[in-house]
């Protein structure tokens, strides 16, 4: 009352709170303390702050009631509270109405903002938490959890954000326990019964924390609160855990939580201080030993003093700021209430309001306290023991690196687990009850190499090898068995569809063997990495071709196309040595029957090397070295091949496509229970055409007789059956085409197993180490991913001859080039001759074709002919023209030129020539 007797303005500030709580009780102490230090710094303020404090009671309408007071009857300009989310979920409608700002420092709940912008909670928003919480879930690689919460506005708002914040750490929550705020003993012990029968063993809890002393007794009471459990709780619990009772907080042993990281300064200290003495003070009988340590006290303080510099901001200081609702007067709604003029300023200057307060930093961000870093706190006796700080990620740097946590250093040291452990516990259990894993196996399978039942006490093959591979090699004990699936009486249950079932009817934990990863399956089951590749392949009896009893199995080493160019060849090259030889060697003259003799027997005589015709000129000499060469390369070439088909024959090529299976209407067969069997319907095959069978030797009988006898065209199965069938039957069978995608073999397991996870890394060890390499070769047969028969002689194209081919083909054509260049410059005058003349083109290409077949001079000389060179006869063309005619050249009677020095001129054609 002293302060309004004063001339300064005062601002009058409602508070409601529970009284009687252990936040209503710091909270009213550390307002008084805030105002006193306040205005004791501050005493030349021109404004003064009163409080009107009520007592909301732990009840919604008190905290309504309370607020309508203050607002109609004291006609106060804020009011500081109320206590909790449900009451403040009711009092920030009044506030908005009337315009004054609802200020608290103990409603958390996200879901309370945006509702009115009146609203300003200068608490730390839950929300601000989660990211923190699922950090520690990330760092110790927990993959799933399970929510505790309370079932108020509370306990709801925060939900989604912290089912977001798992989300991106890739944690699914496998079960929400919502407890009512007033659930009995009986109903909690329910539910951790519920709990504890499931894998997960890793719990958060967000819940006021009168609830959270009931949850966490009677999870000792139930046993949840030894080693393997891990009990994750938020800041309302950890702030207020020296308040609790010391039954509770012996029964909270190993438990971590996350708490606002307050900074340590010589202000906090002096103040808690005194805050500590003032509360002993005001509250005699209270058993709270650390008051000084509940962080909504430090929060109240904080904004107590945020309230007064806005206050001294504010510009209206009439004492009068309501003004009265004329409406409201003749009114029945007691909601009803006047309108204040001091609210819409005050709230904007509360706002705008920054400076270092005993938490940090105060500065409201969109009404709310902006975030801080963490503290992870560890209960440890009856203490609270810091094992790390976390720091908001900015957004780039959690880009940059999908590993980082957070937290200082990147580690969390030194906490104690529940049980006094301080092993990581792994965050689930294989089996609750603590029974064996329920492993299923086909009991009918194909091949036993990869799983065999024979003797069921004594289940081996190579995936039941893989299988214990892994498991013992896992960071953690797992006891299984194995359970074939089979009747009673030994018969088939079905496929392995039915099989893979068993884990959705919960009658297995996991199934181990030849399981495909299919679409369909995977939709009620989780697969591990494939432990074996996928695929199926096409298999088919071999058929040869092109055998010895072939009566043109001598020409099959080269193609057709190889063996027309090689003969095109020899004539070319043979017509060029002719020509290069003629006229300057003469074992290349004589009757025009012996020339064509001579172009094809020289060149087909050098396949053995033995033409022993005198090669003169030395453009003939080049194109014969390079005939032979070429014909030593494909001679060589001819021999390996045709070598090579008399030890092995050709396998038929098979059409791959299936389309012509199905034209021809063969047969086709997979094993009984595949799912290949409805592959093959989706690929277009009749039901009908479609044969299944039990075990590897049928499937061989159905091979060999063949689709028109009773059996199948081909077989479809998935590439490791493939091998193993083929490494039994390797000269009987091939793949045919390329093998259809599929998933390989894999373990399964339930839906969200965690074990999926573990297995799969683990076998992705194995498979980098060559464990798994190992295992295959301890087994009695190897996978073959080759084709069976290996025995494919290589037909010998053109192709392989086109560079050699073009080089002869060069060579021979530009010598007969050079060649014939060097003719008809020799003899350019008689050419020109021949040309100039009046005779047929005919008569003229016989003119210069009987001057070539004459003896090169130069090459032919004698003394007959040194003298006869030396004159010249000339002859008239039938045009009367005289044409010059060399020495050894002479007309016919016929017009026709006879070349004297000729090997193969007639007698009578000679005498005919003297008359003349």
């Amino acid at each position: 009352m002293a302060a309004e007797e004063t001339n300064n303005t005062i601002f009058r500030v409602g508070v409601i709170l529970d009284a009687d709580s252990p936040n209503g009780l710091i909270g009213n102490t550390s307002l008084s303390l805030a105002l006193s230090d306040f205005y004791s710094t501050y005493a030349n303020y021109s404004t003064r702050i009163v409080l009107h404090s009520r007592d909301s009671r732990h009840k919604v309408t008190s905290a309504a009631a309370s607020a309508l007071n203050l607002l109609k009857d004291v006609q106060v300009d804020a009011i500081i509270g109320p206590q909790t989310s449900a009451q403040a979920n009711f009092v920030i409608g009044l506030g908005d109405a009337a315009k004054v700002p609802i200020i608290s420092f103990t409603a958390t709940s996200p879901s309370l903002r945006p509702q009115t912008p009146y609203f300003i909670q200068t608490a730390i928003s839950d929300a601000a938490q989660v990211d923190a919480v699922a950090a520690i879930v990330k760092y110790f690689r927990w993959y799933q959890v399970v929510f505790v919460y309370e079932d108020s506005d509370y306990g709801n708002g925060i939900i989604p954000y912290l089912s977001n914040a798992f989300q991106q750490v890739n944690a699914r929550v496998t079960y929400r326990s919502v407890i009512p705020s007033s659930a009995q003993d009986a109903f909690i012990l329910q539910e951790l019964s519920n709990m504890k029968n499931m894998q997960t063993r890793v719990f958060v809890v967000h819940t006021t924390s009168g609830l959270a002393s009931k949850i966490f007794l009677k999870a000792k009471e139930a046993g949840m609160m030894g080693e393997g459990y891990v009990w994750i709780v938020t800041t309302s619990i950890m702030n207020l855990f020296y308040s609790l009772n010391s039954i509770v907080q012996e029964s909270m042993q190993g438990v971590i939580g996350v708490k606002p990281l307050v900074p340590r300064s010589s202000k906090l200290d002096s103040t808690t201080i005194r805050l500590k003495k003032k509360f002993a003070d005001d509250h005699p009988n209270s058993t709270d030993p650390s008051p000084e340590r509940n962080l909504y006290g430090l929060w109240a303080y904080d904004t107590l003093w945020a309230l007064a510099m806005a206050a001294e901001k504010n510009e209206f200081r009439e004492q009068s700021s309501f003004l009265q609702n004329t409406s409201a007067l003749n009114s029945t709604n007691i909601f009803t209430t006047g309108t204040s003029q001091r609210g819409p300023d005050l709230k904007a200057k509360m706002l705008s309001t920054n400076f270092e307060g005993l938490t940090g930093s105060f500065k409201l961000v969109n009404g709310q306290l902006q975030p801080s870093s963490f503290q992870i706190l560890n209960v440890n006796g009856k203490a609270l023991t810091q094992v790390g700080n976390w720091t908001p990620l900015l957004q780039s740097s959690s880009q940059r690196n999908a590993r980082m946590t957070g937290f200082s250093g990147e580690k969390l040291e030194n906490i104690t687990w529940p049980g006094e452990s301080r092993n990581i516990p792994k965050g689930w259990e294989v089996s609750p009850s603590g029974k064996k894993l329920r492993v299923g196996v086909p009991a009918k399978a194909g091949f036993p190499e990869f799983v065999n039942t024979t003797n069921p006490s004594n289940i081996t093959g190579l995936y039941i090898d893989l299988f214990k591979s892994v498991f013992s090699s896992l960071n953690y004990v797992v006891g299984y068995e194995f359970i074939p699936f089979e009747n009673s009486d030994g018969s088939n249950t079905g496929g392995y569809g039915n099989l893979s079932y068993q884990i959705l009817y919960e009658e297995y934990d996991a199934i181990v063997g030849d399981i495909t990863i299919t679409t369909n399956r995977s939709e009620y089951i989780d697969f591990s990495l494939p432990i074996d590749q996928g695929g199926i392949t096409r298999t088919q009896k071999i058929n040869y071709s092109g055998t010895i009893d072939d009566e043109s199995f001598f020409v099959k080493p080269l193609e057709r196309e190889l063996w027309l160019t090689a003969i095109a060849l020899f004539i070319f090259t043979g017509l060029a040595l002719w020509i290069l030889e003629h006229r300057v060697n003469a074992a290349f003259r004589g009757p025009p029957s012996e020339h064509v003799g001579l172009i094809f027997y020289i060149p087909f005589m050098s396949l053995v090397y033995a033409n022993r015709e005198r090669i003169v000129s030395n453009l003939a000499r080049i194109v014969i070295v390079v005939w032979i060469f070429i014909v030593l390369i494909l001679n060589s070439t001819f021999t390996a091949s045709l070598s090579a088909k008399f030890t092995t024959a050709k396998l038929q090529k098979d059409d791959t496509d299936v389309s012509v299976l199905i034209r021809n209407r063969d047969y086709v067969g997979c094993r009984e229970g595949s799912f290949v069997y409805d592959l093959l319907k989706d690929l277009g095959f009749n039901e009908s055409y479609i044969r299944v069978y039990k075990r590897p030797e049928e499937l061989d009988e159905a091979l060999s007789k063949g689709s028109e006898k009773g059996g199948i065209k081909a077989m479809f199965s998935p590439t490791p059956y493939t091998n193993l069938f083929l490494s039994k039957y390797p000269k009987k069978y091939m793949k045919v085409g390329s093998p259809y995608l599929s998933e390989g073999y894999a373990f399964a397991f339930p839906k969200g197993s965690p074990l999926v996870a573990d297995v799969s890394r683990e076998i992705i060890n194995q498979i980098d180490n060559h464990t798994f390499s190992d295992i295959r070769k301890k087994a009695n047969w190897t996978n073959n991913d080759d084709e069976p028969p290996k025995v494919r002689p290589t037909v010998i194209g053109l192709k392989n001859f086109k560079i050699l081919f073009a080089i002869t083909g060069g060579v021979t054509g530009a010598c007969l080039v050079v060649f014939l260049v060097s003719y008809f410059c020799k003899n350019r005058d008689f050419v020109q001759r021949i040309s100039g003349s009046n005779l047929t083109a005919w008569s003229k290409l016989r003119a210069i074709s009987k001057h070539f077949d004459q003896r090169d001079p130069n090459s032919f000389r004698s003394g007959e002919d040194m003298m006869s060179s030396r004159s010249q006869n000339v002859h008239h063309d039938p045009c009367g023209e005289v044409v010059p005619v060399p020495a050894e050249e002479m007309l016919t009677e016929n017009g026709d030129i006879v070349c004297l020095n000729s090997d193969h001129i007639t007698e009578e054609a000679a005498h005919r020539s003297n008359s003349a």
